[in-house]
């Protein structure tokens, strides 16, 4: 049996590819038919590149010269994609002004990641540059404590119209924390949704006005809070802090893992050790490895990432963070030197990690078993 071209544009026309406004025939997108006796040749070119737009635009073919050209016919359909001159990349939310989104975490609670991520800030803005701080550990926030604004309250400012969260800052850091907005014996008692919703209003809903760094102190573990985090901002990148015994370390491996997930996918800028010695005020010269030795420097080795350095256990940085002024303000200082150390470490492999890959995208799905999708 002979099939008309014409039976088979005609049965083309009623298909219309996903996203597109007009059919296969209109938009010159069937390249070719070619006729035998009992089979249909037809190739097209679409510009939706997603496998879903594919298969279905190969179905419709099938479905159309079957009911309106021959129901028995043999039909072999090839779809090509015609991809744009850009690559295609999914819609992601974004913060305006904000060159790099820094998360800071732990697998681990009570390892001080929150004085890392404080003292960090202060080295980056020492450095010149302009950071801010986002306190995402609903449930425990700290930051306000240890920038000595534990009494102050964001105010609302007009931003094109809209009203909008002004940060606090001190120290030339931004700072914005759900402490700002509880009393200081008030728990915080809220499901996973409302914590998300929270933190969406802390980062959408600010005027942190230009940043080079948004640094992202995450609460412990990998939970619902890590995973809304990497759904509403595309994370630069990760630093993972920890102390040096197996417990710790084992925890930390685990946060390692989270962020390397495929369908999460931030790059780990590095390990930082906190807590790496003690050196007794009467003993300068003596380091005892209370929680053993080298344990993060070893892991970062392990799962080949950097470690970026040490910080020793210091009773002047606890001090230093129980009256609001990080350790990392003092100038000419061994730990002042520690934590420049580790944030010129970080901003090395900043710099080689934007060189060398592509955007972070923001995870899309998050599915039951807690596996995700971009």
């Amino acid at each position: 049996m002979t099939y008309k071209k014409e039976d088979i544009l005609k049965a083309l026309e009623t298909i219309t590819p996903p996203g597109e406004g007009k059919s296969l025939v209109e938009s010159n997108a069937v390249t070719n038919i070619v006729t035998f006796d009992k089979e249909i040749v037809v190739d097209v070119t679409i510009k939706n590149p997603t496998l879903q737009a594919k298969k279905k635009v190969e179905v419709e073919i099938l479905k159309a010269i079957h009911e309106h050209v021959d129901p028995k016919v043999d039909v072999k359909v090839n779809v090509k994609v015609d991809a744009p001159s850009e690559p295609f990349k999914p819609e992601k939310p974004k913060v305006p002004g904000i060159q790099n989104i820094i998360a800071v975490a732990s697998g681990k609670g009570g390892v001080g990641k929150s004085t890392i991520t404080a003292n960090l800030a202060v080295s980056l803005q020492k450095m010149g540059f302009k950071v801010g701080i986002l306190d995402a550990d609903v449930y425990g926030p700290s930051i306000h404590l240890m920038f000595d604004v534990a009494n102050a309250k964001p105010l609302s400012v007009n931003v094109d119209g809209r009203s909008k969260m002004e940060p606090i800052e001190s120290y030339g850091v931004k700072l914005l924390s759900l402490g700002f907005f509880m009393e200081a014996n008030q728990a915080v008692i809220w499901r996973g949704a409302m914590a998300s919703k929270a933190l969406n209003q802390l980062i959408f809903d600010a005027n942190w006005g230009e940043l080079d760094f948004l640094l992202i102190d995450l609460p412990p573990g990998t939970g619902d809070i890590h995973l809304s985090i990497v759904q509403a901002v595309p994370i630069t990148g990760a630093v993972i802090v920890s102390t040096p015994q197996n417990i710790a370390l084992a925890d930390a491996k685990k946060g390692v893992a989270m962020f390397k997930q495929k369908d999460i996918n931030v790059p780990v800028l590095g390990i930082v050790e906190n807590m790496s010695y003690f050196t007794p005020a009467e003993l300068p010269d003596n380091k005892y490895y209370i929680f053993g030795k080298d344990g993060a420097k070893n892991l970062a080795e392990d799962i080949e990432t950097t470690f970026l350095g040490e910080v020793p256990l210091v009773q002047s940085i606890r001090e230093a963070g129980d009256v609001g002024h990080p350790v990392a303000l003092q100038d000419n200082t061994p730990l002042e030197n520690a934590f420049n150390t580790i944030a010129k470490n970080a901003l090395t492999q900043l710099v080689k990690r934007n060189k060398d890959l592509p955007p972070t995208e923001v995870v899309k799905i998050t599915t039951m078993s807690g596996c995700s999708t971009k």
